[in-house]
């Protein structure tokens, strides 16, 4: 079986349904909210766990914090902590 993900990779699994701006949106997304993220706690680069809409968990030092809706550190949020 041949991999068809390579170029549109997360946003694979919808196939040709929903229309490819909405798609590349989409992926954009989530790309985002999955990335490996530094805690602002402890320092460690994970893939954090969001717990509700704005809220998020670091699985190493089990801190709750508030981030985004869709990514645990926003561009504001660092503007605000200094790390721009």
């Amino acid at each position: 079986m041949v991999r068809r993900t390579k170029i549109v990779k997360i946003s694979g699994r919808f196939g040709a349904r929903y229309g490819s701006s909405l798609r590349k949106k989409w992926r954009k997304v989530m790309e985002k909210r999955y990335a490996k993220v530094e805690c602002p706690y402890c320092g460690t680069k994970v893939v954090m766990k969001r717990i509700a809409v704005g809220l998020w968990q670091c699985p190493k030092c089990g801190t709750v914090f508030a981030g985004g809706a869709y990514q645990p550190v926003t561009e504001i949020g660092r503007s605000v902590l200094g790390k721009a």
